[in-house]
């Protein structure tokens, strides 16, 4: 898998979403992406309680733990290379997560408009 450039929305240096816990579709700690990722993992998100029940509700259960896959659960506060879609969903929905910019690929603006992204932005 060639991944593309390491660009953030504003198209500077993609900086790192999370190393803990370990996010990305590489599992880099960054929102980098590539033509395989059909989900689109470019959404830097924090987050929170609201939205954790909304993934779950929806199916993607990101709070239960799954040892077996090394992964101990997202809870309020981590940082998570969200699907583009889910974000866009959950904004439709009032229960977006706020979003670190300078980490989420400039990809997402392929799903979500900056304006939107940015009325989450983390200050």
């Amino acid at each position: 898998m060639k991944m593309d450039p390491s660009r953030n929305v504003y198209g500077d240096t993609l900086i790192p979403c999370s190393t803990d816990p370990i996010t990305g579709f590489f599992r880099n700690g960054a929102c980098d992406t590539c033509s395989e990722d059909q989900g689109s993992h470019t959404v830097c998100a924090v987050m929170t309680a609201e939205f954790l029940a909304f993934s779950k509700y929806l199916g993607n259960d990101l709070s239960t733990p799954r040892p077996e896959f090394g992964f101990a659960g997202l809870k309020s506060g981590d940082h998570w290379c969200l699907c583009a879609s889910r974000f866009l969903q959950a904004h439709d929905e009032d229960c977006a997560p706020r979003v670190n910019l300078a980490a989420t690929h400039v990809r997402a603006l392929e799903i979500v408009s900056l304006q939107v992204l940015e009325r989450y932005a983390v200050p």
